[in-house]
């Protein structure tokens, strides 16, 4: 309190001084014990003289609200990564439609983003007249948002290929732009990618051909989302094991299927993909995961009726809640078989790869949003006499956050060009080998990273970015999430290590060679010898650490998987390559000729971090004899 203001208070204000002796010359010498002993005309002027100044003090302490713009404008990285990569044409005619996209996004889209927030799925089981009919309602910005993915061509644009391999990465980048504003949507937008990247590798079979149409419509109308089912009571990513759910062979060929399923997003969907134990004569299944195929179902008839279909609850979640997620019984719904008898794993395994790859635009997109926010509030706040932007450690918070996300974005965007190229058939081996080992590492990564950032820019808001109608905390819990969904950290890091088992090494030297062939452009651009340096000393730390490993027990890997794709993802991300059309992580980004100060900054800060933490901790002994004895020890004795 400044030396203004005097002791007397009243209705929850200090009085001014001025004010208070105002009171004395008409009269009032009151405090707040003796207010009820008062006159009710001195109560009167009391107020009349302290109401419309505690209004006044209070309209000081407003703070400007931190905003964004066309969400395409604003983002440099990802325009000169466009400028740098596309083919001029293609270049100039996305452009043009990222432009015009993004002002829908800041003007129409965003409104309804939150619309879905403040108005969930509600869940009606029965009618008035006691009629079971488990109907799903959501908002009518939620059926808004189908309609928008429909016109905007946001699953149509990757299977139309219009501009070749590009294709995928453009609809990327609009996924990418949309997630943030999108309400939840591109959750369903996601699971509905994967389900006509499945058809697609099927062949298309005729039986098939209506509903990958609706898939990838542009028309709202025809358009139509999928779900994935596949996690039940037993276990989530364990489905080889926790898979319950039984298929019955009717006469017709088709199936009914008979389960639980235990967690299943947006389950308004109008149609899914979900793995089933098909029952033999004497009802008998095979386990494991020789014994799961895959089967496509409508969730429900041409009248709007279920198939077969009991909705059990609603799932009460952190985030996601604009979405509605449940618990399903399936009492004889009728399906196709769409795999090989027993193949249901493999053939899923696509759309697992691109709900992944949808997992990495999420976590891209909403550091993105929050490093927006704090920046733009820098810019904005005055604390301690001077805008936030002109402290030097509130702006080296920021600076670190971007570096991630800068590096995450590069991550993203290598990730669908190679996606492209095997889609097109333009792929090398290397490149598909080097997409097979990606997609986890960065799934798994930027889900972490992710998490990280929104923390740290909820904190750079300070108060106010704990606060509810700010709008930040839906985008941390939104972001939670990915670290758990299609996989979790630990899941992921154990599916590299099958990719390098699997291959037998194959797809570790493709990326050795990726990284050790391709230094070349960065050592062009002295800024970055200290980069390069790091990065070099890190691959052969990375080499000894194999080497060593090779000869070690199988559970000396599991212990370092994490620690290992971590590596990975580091080394990966901060390294260079050559060649136009090869990409770009942060080195080759900070090497163009038009390069920024800030590419320059991020790849220098990106590899100023430890880039090889699996030999740090190999070297700590962390994955030595006796470390899992003493990693059990120390949580279960401590208990």
């Amino acid at each position: 309190r400044s030396s203004a203001t005097c002791k007397l208070w009243q209705s929850g204000h200090f009085l001014p001084r001025d004010k208070c002796q105002m009171l004395s010359v008409k009269g009032i010498n009151t405090t707040v014990g003796q207010e009820q002993q008062a006159s009710m005309q001195e109560k009167q002027v009391l107020e009349d003289l302290e109401m419309p100044l505690a209004r006044g003090e209070a309209e000081t302490l407003f703070q400007e609200q931190p905003e964004t713009g066309n969400p395409y404008l604003e983002d440099t990285l990802l325009r000169s990564y466009l400028k740098t990569h596309l083919p001029p044409k293609v270049q100039g005619e996305v452009h043009q439609d990222l432009e015009r996209f993004g002002n829908r996004l800041m003007t129409k889209i965003q409104p309804l983003s939150w619309e879905c927030e403040r108005n969930p799925p509600v869940f009606q089981q029965y009618d008035a007249w006691g009629r079971r009919v488990d109907h799903i309602h959501t908002c009518s910005a939620w059926k808004r948002m189908k309609e928008i993915s429909a016109e905007e061509g946001l699953i149509a644009e990757a299977y139309e290929r219009r501009y070749s391999n590009w294709s995928r990465l453009y609809q990327a980048v609009k996924l990418y732009l949309f997630s943030s504003s999108s309400g939840g949507f591109s959750c369903p937008l996601a699971m509905t990618d994967g389900a006509a990247k499945v058809i697609e590798s099927l062949g298309i079979p005729g039986s098939l051909k209506n509903a990958f149409d609706h898939l990838i419509s542009r028309d709202p109308k025809k358009f139509w989302t999928s779900g994935q089912w596949m996690t039940e009571r037993r276990g989530g990513s364990d489905v080889a094991n926790g898979t319950e759910t039984v298929a019955r062979k009717q006469p017709d060929g088709t199936y009914r299927l008979y389960g639980f399923k235990w967690f299943t997003s947006a389950a308004d969907s109008d149609m899914t993909l979900t793995l089933a134990r098909i029952a033999d004569a004497e009802g008998q299944c095979t386990q494991g995961s020789r014994g799961l195929s895959l089967f496509f179902l409508r969730v429900r008839d041409e009248e709007g009726k279920l198939n077969s279909i009991q909705v059990q609850r609603l799932k009460d979640k952190l985030g996601t809640r604009q979405m509605a997620t449940a618990e399903l019984w399936l009492q004889g719904a009728r399906a196709e078989l769409i795999s090989a008898e027993g193949r249901g794993v493999a053939a899923i395994s696509n759309m697992l790869n691109i709900t992944r790859i949808h997992n990495v635009i999420g976590a891209v997109a909403s550091m993105r949003r929050m490093i927006t926010l704090s920046r733009d509030y820098a810019r904005k706040r005055v604390a301690f006499g001077k805008l936030l932007k002109d402290h030097p450690l509130h702006m080296q918070t920021i600076a670190r956050m971007e570096v991630q996300a800068r590096g995450a974005f590069l991550l993203l965007m290598e990730i669908v060009r190679l996606l492209g190229l095997a889609e097109t058939k333009l792929a090398s081996e290397q490149d598909q080998l080097l997409l097979r080992l990606l997609v986890p590492i960065a799934k798994l990564y930027t889900g972490k990273q992710a998490s990280a950032v929104a923390l740290e820019a909820m904190e750079s808001l300070g108060g106010q970015g704990y606060m509810e109608d700010t709008g930040l905390p839906v985008i941390l819990r939104d972001t939670l999430v990915l670290s758990i969904w299609e996989g979790t950290t630990n899941i992921l890091s154990l599916d590299v290590l099958r990719s390098l088992a699997k291959s037998q090494g194959q797809v570790m030297a493709a990326f050795l060679s990726a990284v050790q062939k391709k230094l070349e452009l960065a050592s062009g651009t002295e800024e970055l010898s200290p980069a390069l340096q790091r990065t070099r000393e890190a691959i052969k730390s990375l080499r000894q650490f194999m080497e060593a490993a090779s000869s070690e027990q199988a559970l000396t890997m599991e212990l370092a998987a994490r620690d290992f794709s971590y590596s990975l993802a580091r080394i990966y991300t901060g390294r260079a390559k050559t060649g136009p059309w090869n990409g770009a992580l942060l080195m080759e980004h900070a090497a163009r000729p038009d390069a920024s100060s800030a590419d320059i900054s991020a790849a220098l800060r990106w590899c100023n971090q430890e880039l090889c933490p699996v030999a740090v901790e190999s070297g700590r002994g962390s994955y030595g004899g006796g470390a899992a004895l003493q990693d059990s020890a120390l949580v279960f004795e401590s208990s």
